[in-house]
């Protein structure tokens, strides 16, 4: 497998010159106090050689040797807590925290893209520090300022980690019928009892103490999701100086052995009397969650582009020299024995679909953190709003259609290498296992299409959905009078139009059947985030196009060649989801029972 090179040009198009973060920045001086286009490109260079230098080494070795876990005590693999060391040492858990508690304070599009390199050089390992991100996140937002004094600074500075602690045996995406429960103490503390399971980073070497979020249920607490609360868990009482106490009775119980992601720990984490305080208010749980899982999703999302990103280095480095079968034009490498596969159209589509779907993740992945930064920094409450709105749109589909995508693209890898691809030396079916997983955790794939098509659509008649076209529409009429932007423009403008078509069929439809969300939603998905990416794409293009003229280093003119690409080869997957989604549930339903 060819050694990670962080995609660093790439990242600098999008932000800078796509999204024009130092304008944005301008606006929202609560982002740019720590922030400026230079010391955004330094700190991405950096992460690019934390990613190449020290996390890719030891990605392959984490797979082979894996998490241990012997008579409660979990051990990562060799290497995991130097790296993890080095990685701390550098400030790289706090990046995006608030200063006020030792953070860094940078903007979530910056986070975005060290997101990216960090998971591309090593998903297992990326883990461990977005979990303590995410909960970092969730306890800013929502935890007593005595909570956030005594946990945040360490939780920056990485020496204790953090893990979000939702499922139960019997409960993984319906919470509401969870077990767990927690009973008020006279100190105002309260005594947690339970177990959850498939818990990332549940228990670990790397820190000296793991503090546990945790959805539970006070004895009066209201049936389903509207009786859950939220508790912070650490797994070693904290004591009133800040030094660490006694054990908690926080015990790991198992991990679970994986297709993939074996370098993370995935625990049975076991509560018995454990010791924990309420984060936000009773039986608000969820809603403190979701402050969480917001971020999470998108991280979530970003890991099927690291995915991809791995998966597109190492296939276009084979692809230009495993030499077999010769061009249909004739030999284009006549004094070989053979032609090197990058000759043949088959790998060029699939080459092609990989860098198209990579390029467009990293654009949108860009554009959610965008609307993730306005609407925490924005002094203008009516635009915070309005990005809140395109954030709660916009995260399932970051979660689904990019990680649905980075299956895709490291599948088409792995079939690029062809044998090579299915055997361990080449490191390539690990990215295809790796990732997998990325489909099935923060909400499965098919929750977030029902949460898309169900919560984001149907529920307001199609509002959010408006100002996402509105966005656009005003893109499209700035850009109309432009002839080297038609060969996007009308595409956009029709695929746009598909997508209006179909969500008033779907809102329409719901009315009638209630089986027709479900049927419909990842359809109607896909049809949104190949949408949205032609806006990315349209958008990308507009860029590469002002400024190829004299551009020597061949990089507009290859996006502009991707864009082709894209609109003419990706983009027609629209019209078939179209009709999918509108052939309603009937058929899908009309399968009775026993006839499975």
């Amino acid at each position: 497998m060819a050694d990670y090179v962080a995609p660093l040009r790439d990242m600098q198009f999008v932000l800078r010159e796509v999204f024009e973060v130092e304008k944005l920045w301008e606006t929202l001086p609560k982002a740019g106090e720590n922030a400026d286009i230079e010391t955004a490109e330094a700190i991405l260079e950096e992460a690019g050689k934390i990613a190449s230098n020290l996390l890719d080494p030891i990605n392959r070795s984490g797979d082979e040797d894996e998490c241990q876990w012997n008579d409660g005590l979990v051990s990562t693999p060799p290497g995991f807590k130097e790296a993890y060391q080095t990685y701390i040492e550098g400030g790289w858990c706090g990046l995006c925290g608030n200063a006020e508690y030792g953070g860094m304070g940078m903007p979530k599009m910056i986070g975005a893209q060290v997101d990216e390199m960090v998971q591309s050089a090593n998903i297992s390992f990326g883990l461990y520090p977005m979990l303590t991100a995410g909960a970092c996140l969730c306890m800013d937002k929502h935890a007593s300022d005595e909570l956030k004094e005594t946990y945040l600074p360490k939780m920056y500075e990485g020496v204790w980690a953090g893990s979000m602690d939702l499922t139960e045996a019997h409960s993984g995406s319906d919470l509401g019928i969870i077990r767990c429960k927690a009973v008020p103490q006279d100190d105002g503390s309260f005594s947690v009892t339970g177990s959850k399971i498939f818990i990332t980073a549940g228990d670990h070497d790397l820190t000296e103490n793991i503090i546990h979020l945790v959805l539970a249920k006070l004895p009066d607490a209201p049936p389903g999701p509207r009786g859950i609360s939220l508790f912070l868990v650490p797994k070693v009482l904290v004591n009133d100086d800040g030094s660490l106490g006694e054990q908690n009775n926080v015990t790991c119980g198992s991990i679970e052995h994986k297709m993939g992601i074996k370098g993370s720990a995935t625990c049975v984490v076991n509560y018995d009397d454990s010791k924990g305080w309420l984060i936000g208010e009773v039986n608000k749980g969820l809603n403190c969650m979701f402050t969480m899982m917001n971020y999470e999703r998108l991280g979530v999302g970003i890991q099927g582009l690291a995915a991809g990103e791995r998966s597109y280095q190492s296939a276009v480095e084979y692809a230009k020299d495993r030499l077999q079968g010769r061009s249909p034009t004739g030999k284009a490498e006549p004094e070989k024995i053979a032609d090197p596969l990058i000759v043949h159209p088959d790998i060029r589509r699939m080459l092609l679909i990989m860098r198209a779907m990579n390029e467009g993740s990293r654009c949108f992945s860009s554009y959610v953190a965008r609307y993730l930064d306005i609407s925490k920094f924005s002094e203008d409450k009516d635009e915070a709003r309005h990005a809140e709105a395109m954030v709660a749109l916009l995260t399932p589909v970051a979660k689904a259609f990019l990680t649905d995508r980075g299956l895709e693209t490291t599948i088409h890898g792995q079939q690029i290498y062809g044998g090579h691809g299915y055997v361990r030396e080449w490191g390539q079916e690990q990215l295809v296992r790796d990732v997998r997983i990325a489909q099935i955790y923060e909400g499965t794939n098919g929750i977030q299409a029902l949460d898309l098509v169900a919560r984001k659509v149907a529920a307001n008649s199609g509002k959010f959905c408006e100002l996402f076209a509105s966005e656009v529409a005003d893109f499209v009429e700035k850009n109309r009078d432009n002839a080297a932007m038609q060969r996007y423009i009308e595409p956009l403008v029709a695929a746009m139009a598909r997508l209006a078509d179909v969500t008033e069929h779907v809102i329409k439809d719901a009315s009638a059947d209630p089986n027709s969300l479900g049927a419909a939603g990842v359809d109607y998905l896909d049809l949104f985030g190949y949408t949205s990416f032609a806006y990315m794409w349209a958008m990308m293009a507009k860029v590469a196009l002002d400024k190829q003229d004299g551009d020597t280093s061949g990089f507009y003119a290859a996006k502009i060649k991707t864009a082709n690409f894209y609109f003419s080869r990706i983009l027609p997957r629209t019209v078939t989801l179209a009709e999918v989604v509108k052939a309603g549930s009937v058929d899908m339903m009309a399968v009775v029972e026993e006839e499975f």
